[in-house]
């Protein structure tokens, strides 16, 4: 799906099926445009019930909650009810393996019959690394770790955003084969969001502006080179009108994202 324009003019392009994406950068960097630009695009898909999106806002709602109509269920803490969300769905990643060995296959596919999973977490560091009871922490981490290590085949996909990259902030890192990062505090930040050696091929991303917001550095597991890009800017009108049509159905209409609505 496209997300935004590549520095070229090229289409941004993000593939969700097989992958795991964390997006890594201060405030206001613009994670959540990447975010929006994702649903935007998947909104036929949602509309039409093969696509299902179970979202994690701790910050209250005031990202997600602008538009809840797009979600399966909507937590807006980080607190019991953000960890039996994310262990709901590392069990239905555990039935849908099941159910693919019952059908001997190994890998989702839309032919499946089941939808396509996507799990958003707002400031992942909230859920997994700052919730105050070490037992939902713990909790926290084991149901994201086994959705990120067995979802990638399953039809299920983790959109993470982070502010602070730190291992003993995110120590599965790993597990996320895609890594955006945008604007970062540190140039040490962008070797752990990226990879070593990254900024020596130009993936600059503690040198982003604070002006332009959505610009970010990309960087695909297999894949040498990193891709600069910038996300589509998403406004309020935007999402009412995507809310709109996701939950009216053919009763609203739909305009699709275009290369004039870069951030």
């Amino acid at each position: 799906m496209v997300i935004g324009r590549t520095e070229t003019g090229r289409s941004w392009v993000l593939r969700l099926l097989g992958r795991h994406i964390l997006v890594a950068g201060v405030s206001d960097a613009g994670k959540s445009s990447v975010m929006w630009a994702v649903l935007r695009a998947l909104a036929p898909w949602i509309r039409a019930g093969l696509v299902q999106v179970f979202g994690i806002d701790p910050k209250g709602g005031m990202e997600l909650g602008r538009a809840p109509g797009l979600f399966q269920t909507l937590v807006c803490t980080n607190g019991t009810e953000a960890v039996e969300l994310l262990e709901h769905v590392a069990t239905l990643t555990r039935q849908r393996a099941e159910a693919l060995r019952q059908q001997h296959t190994r890998t989702w596919t839309p032919a499946s019959g089941q939808p396509f999973v996507l799990l958003i977490i707002d400031e992942l560091a909230d859920v997994i690394a700052y919730q105050p009871d070490t037992t939902l922490r713990k909790r926290a981490n084991a149901a994201l770790q086994s959705i990120l290590s067995q979802g990638r085949a399953l039809g299920v996909c983790v959109i993470g955003q982070i502010q602070d990259p730190r291992k003993q902030i995110i120590d599965c890192r790993h597990l996320f084969p895609v890594k955006i990062a945008m604007r970062l505090d540190e140039a040490e930040q962008v070797d752990m969001v990226l990879g070593e050696g990254v900024r020596d091929r130009g993936a600059a991303a503690h040198e982003i502006s604070e002006d332009t917001p959505g610009v970010a550095w990309a960087k695909i597991d297999g894949c040498r080179d990193p891709q600069r890009a910038r996300a589509f800017h998403t406004t309020d009108a935007d999402l009412d009108e995507l809310s709109a049509y996701v939950t009216a159905g053919h009763r609203a209409t739909f305009r699709p994202l275009t290369g004039k609505e870069a951030a």
